[in-house]
């Protein structure tokens, strides 16, 4: 599949100094537009990767992209300067809003892994007329704990002294794969995730900038606690984890304080069963939630499903697919998922596709 060329601009802002952006799409007669922040250890590529993915082929036709840049974290960054004094991540999600600005966008969906997630959050908390939708990727809502605190102070001083090391690359697969690095030989797709994880590392050597990444570390863990402030959001939500993720637990606590504050119709979550990132593992199940996602806040119509293996019971998306018995009137009347036309059926146990991915869930999960 063909993808739109890479256009790279710089964007200033206040406390940011500037954002490294890079737009691919056209932004004047695209029917949305969606804006990326990527996790630790990454940066755009993280999306342009799996904007190739075939699934979202549909998406690209439609819509374009904005995909921001972390200061010093592009690739082969040359190290901040002495006296940067790199932003908190509550001024890298306010000042988004400059990018929008100077690039005379009106309104956005933000998708955001990890950190990137939570800086999203931040922004669409601040410019909630900005934002026309979240989707939150493994997005922590609460303070590091202590443990999360002193690993990264081990990992910040190797960082600092003798750069990427293998304490550090751990620390960090262990932060965008989960329980997926430790159980490893049990996983059901192990090449691929061999593959994925050897091209994460390999970026982590010889393309981030250590020094440069130490600095966004530290702004991470030194993240202020967002969950009570989600009554603040006026957009749709959707949640995304997977259920070997590192921050699955954190997710789920997230949205249950979502739950409590903001309309139920308004947020939902996604959890693949089997998978910790689910962006890497299982392209195709995220590729067909967001086009769900789009489809429910009307932002696409009439657009062909990406081509996910379906099964004879209800999958994650919602979709009924063919059936091998007939289905009763009360089967017909009940909600399809988080997706479907009307709304799902909340409060009660979790909900799960034929995959084991969880469609809803009640507010006392987590």
């Amino acid at each position: 599949m063909s993808q739109a060329p890479l256009e790279p601009r710089e964007i200033s802002a206040p406390r940011v100094g500037r954002f490294k952006i890079y737009i691919q799409g056209d932004l004047k007669h695209s029917q949305f537009i969606i804006l990326t922040v990527h996790d630790l250890g990454c940066n755009h590529s993280m999306w342009t990767n799996f904007l190739a993915h075939p699934s979202m082929e549909e998406i690209n036709r439609r819509g374009a992209f904005i995909h921001v840049d972390i200061p010093g974290q592009e690739d082969e960054a040359p190290d901040l300067p002495a006296d940067y004094t790199f932003p908190s991540m509550q001024s890298l999600g306010e000042d988004l809003v400059c990018v929008l600005d100077q690039l005379d966008v009106k309104q956005v969906i933000c998708v955001g892994e990890g950190a990137g997630a939570n800086i999203i959050a931040r922004f669409a908390m601040a410019q909630p007329d900005r934002v026309l939708g979240c989707v939150l990727i493994h997005c922590t809502g609460t303070t590091a704990g202590v443990m999360e605190s002193l690993k990264d102070k081990v990992m910040n001083w190797k960082l600092e002294q003798i750069g990427m090391n293998p304490s550090t690359e751990a620390y960090l697969c262990l932060h965008r794969f989960g329980s997926a690095t430790a159980e490893f030989e049990k996983a059901e797709n192990k090449e691929q995730l061999q593959k994925v994880i050897e091209n994460f590392q390999e970026s982590l050597r010889s393309k981030i900038n250590p020094r440069n990444l130490k600095r966004f570390v530290q702004a991470f863990m030194r993240r202020s606690n967002i969950a009570d402030q989600v009554g603040k959001l006026k957009c749709r939500v959707m949640m995304v984890t997977g259920s070997k993720a590192s921050f699955n637990h954190t997710v789920h606590n997230l949205f249950a304080r979502m739950r409590e504050r903001l309309d139920k119709k308004e947020c939902d979550i996604l959890e693949v069963d089997g998978v910790a990132n689910v962006l890497e593992e299982k392209p195709e199940r995220f590729a067909e939630s967001l086009l769900y996602f789009l489809q429910g806040m009307g932002l696409v119509g009439g657009v062909p499903m990406p081509r996910v293996q379906r099964s004879a019971s209800i999958d994650s998306t919602g979709t009924p697919p063919s059936r091998t018995r007939s289905m009763s009137m009360e089967e017909a009347d009940m909600p399809r998922g988080i997706y479907s036309m009307s709304p799902p059926k909340y409060g009660s146990s979790p909900t799960r596709g034929s995959s084991g991915d969880v469609l809803s869930t009640s507010p006392t999960m987590g």
